[in-house]
């Protein structure tokens, strides 16, 4: 089962859900604010992508740290921290394809998994 993690009214998620939908791709919605970020996913996600792809260090929330925090964020145990303790930093949409993992909307890399 595909799963897409994400804030529900994020944009780029919004694209998503309905991509999903169009190309008739059946998937559960994880909801980052009410159900949170689960550990072992975001370590996952780290491993697959590298952490520096699932921090967004473009985002409004990245820009509105102190720069003490973004300074701290060095390696993969740092930035999983600040992602577990702000999951907005969190680049979206995360997606678990089932045998590997996506990170951001890319409908023509998504085009080729339909």
């Amino acid at each position: 089962m595909t799963i897409l993690y994400g804030i529900p009214n994020c944009d780029t998620v919004k694209k998503a859900r309905a991509w999903l939908g169009e190309h008739g791709v059946a998937f559960d919605f994880h909801d980052f604010k009410k159900q949170g970020v689960p550990p072992e996913q975001l370590a996952r996600w780290t491993q697959a992508a590298g952490w520096e792809k699932v921090l967004n260090r473009q985002g409004t929330t990245w820009r509105k740290l102190d720069p003490a925090v973004q300074a701290g964020v060095h390696d993969s145990a740092s930035a999983q921290a600040l992602m577990l303790a702000n999951p907005s930093v969190i680049k979206r949409p995360v997606v678990d394809w089932g045998t590997d993992i996506t990170v951001g909307f890319d409908a023509q890399g998504w085009a080729t998994r339909v």
